[in-house]
C-alpha cells in the first residue's frame, strides 16, 4: 500500500494535481463570451478541444493549450488548465483552445504529441468561423503537455504532416523533460518516465525535443520552476542547443511550484505579463 501512495505522490508532484485541486478560477463563463466545447478532431472521445472565444472576435490570436498529467492523466476542463487563461486573454481579443489528447496506455507520448498536430490542424481549419486567424496561433503547454509542446515546436514536420499550418512559438509551462535520452539513461529517474517512455533507446530520442530540435525550430518561452532540481537545467541545456541553430528559447525560471506555474498563469503578476509579452511579440501585427 505505501508503494501504491508513493507512485500517485510521485504523479501528484509531477503533473501539479495537489495544486489544481486547490485552484481558484476566475469565471469565463460571461455573457459577452462563448465557449464551444468537445469539438471533435478524430473518433476518439478524448479527441476533442474546448474553444473560449471572446466578444465578437475578428482575426483573432490564439492560444493553444495543452494539458499536463504525467501522459496518462489530466483534461483539458480541470481547474488550473483553462480558467485563469481565458480570463486574462479573451480580454485581448485572444482565442483560447484547451484540447485533450489519447493518453497511456492508449497513446505514446509520440502519439500524444501527434494528437496535438492533429488538433492543431483541425483548429486551424476551422478558425475562420470563430473569428480566429490560422496564422496566429502559439502553442501552450504544461508539465506533459509542456513536453508535447516543446516536442512540435522542435521539429515542425510533425505539424506539417497533420495538416498543421505553422505556428508562431510555443510557450512550455515547467516541463523537465526536454531531453529523454538524458533522463532515461539517468539510474534513479522517477518510474513515471519507464512508464511513458518504456526500454527502447530509439523511442526515447524519438520522443525528445533536445534530439529532434532542427534549424527551422519555432521560438520557445520555457517558463521553468526554480525550486525542482530538474526543470530548469532541462530548459538550459535546450537553449543551450538552441543557440547553436540560431533559434530563440528564453529560459524564464520562476520561484513557483510546478503546479502554481499552471494555475496561477493569468493572474494579475509580473509573470504573467512576461508570458504575455513573449505571446504579443509573436502574433501583434
Amino acid at each position: 500500500m505505501k508503494r501504491i501512495r508513493g507512485i500517485l505522490a510521485a504523479v501528484c508532484i509531477a503533473v501539479g494535481v495537489g495544486g489544481i485541486a486547490h485552484a481558484a478560477q476566475e469565471d469565463v463563463s460571461r455573457t459577452d463570451s462563448r465557449v464551444l466545447r468537445d469539438v471533435a478532431y478524430g473518433d476518439d472521445p478524448q479527441q476533442r478541444f474546448d474553444v473560449y472565444l471572446p466578444p465578437s472576435p475578428r482575426h483573432a490570436p490564439a492560444i493553444f493549450m495543452v494539458h499536463g498529467g504525467a501522459w496518462v492523466i489530466g483534461d483539458k476542463s480541470n481547474p488550473g488548465v483553462a480558467d485563469n487563461k481565458a480570463a486574462y486573454w479573451l480580454p485581448k481579443g485572444y482565442v483560447v483552445v484547451s484540447v485533450n489528447y489519447r493518453m497511456l496506455p492508449a497513446a505514446r507520448p509520440l502519439e500524444q504529441a501527434r494528437d496535438v498536430a492533429r488538433a492543431l490542424a483541425t483548429a486551424q481549419r476551422m478558425a475562420t468561423s470563430w473569428g480566429a486567424d490560422r496564422d496566429r496561433f502559439v502553442l501552450m503547454g504544461h508539465s506533459a503537455g509542456a513536453h508535447l509542446v516543446a516536442l512540435l515546436g522542435a521539429d515542425p514536420d510533425m505539424l506539417t504532416a497533420a495538416g498543421a499550418v505553422r505556428p508562431r512559438g510555443v510557450v512550455s509551462l515547467d516541463s523537465a523533460a526536454m531531453d529523454v535520452v538524458q533522463i532515461m539513461e539517468f539510474p534513479r529517474h522517477p518510474r513515471l518516465y519507464d512508464r511513458a517512455f518504456g526500454d527502447d533507446p530509439r523511442e526515447w530520442a524519438a520522443a525528445s525535443p533536445y534530439h529532434r530540435l532542427q534549424a527551422d525550430a519555432l521560438p520557445v518561452l520555457a517558463v521553468c520552476s526554480s525550486q525542482r532540481f530538474d526543470a530548469c537545467p532541462q530548459a538550459r541545456r535546450f537553449a543551450q542547443k538552441a543557440a547553436g541553430l540560431g533559434v530563440r528559447v528564453d529560459v524564464f525560471p520562476q520561484d513557483l511550484s510546478h503546479a502554481e506555474i499552471n494555475r496561477t498563469l493569468g493572474l494579475h503578476s509580473d509573470y504573467t505579463e512576461r508570458v504575455n509579452a513573449f505571446i504579443a511579440g509573436l502574433v501583434v501585427p
